[in-house]
């Protein structure tokens, strides 16, 4: 993030050139037009939810488990992370 804001700011100031900028820093040109486009960096963003095939058949299982561990007292739940 301090990067991505240095980056900016030297090359929207008129600090240095794009070009520059690019060698400096070691990144492509595509890259820092992307930088400049954008304040903040985008950050990962998952188009559709990962496929739990085997976990799947004992969802409903787990979702009971833990129901059940609420009214449970606390040494009997399952309370691996």
């Amino acid at each position: 993030m301090t990067l991505w804001t240095e980056i900016r700011r030297s090359v929207l100031t008129g600090q240095k050139s794009q070009r520059a900028i690019c060698r400096e820093y070691e990144i492509h040109w595509e890259s820092l037009k992307k930088i400049l486009t954008r304040e903040e960096p985008l950050g990962y963003r998952q188009t559709k939810p990962r496929p739990r095939p085997k976990l799947i058949p004992f969802v409903s299982k787990i979702h009971e488990m833990l129901k059940f561990d609420r009214t449970s007292p606390p040494k009997q739940r399952h309370t691996a992370k």
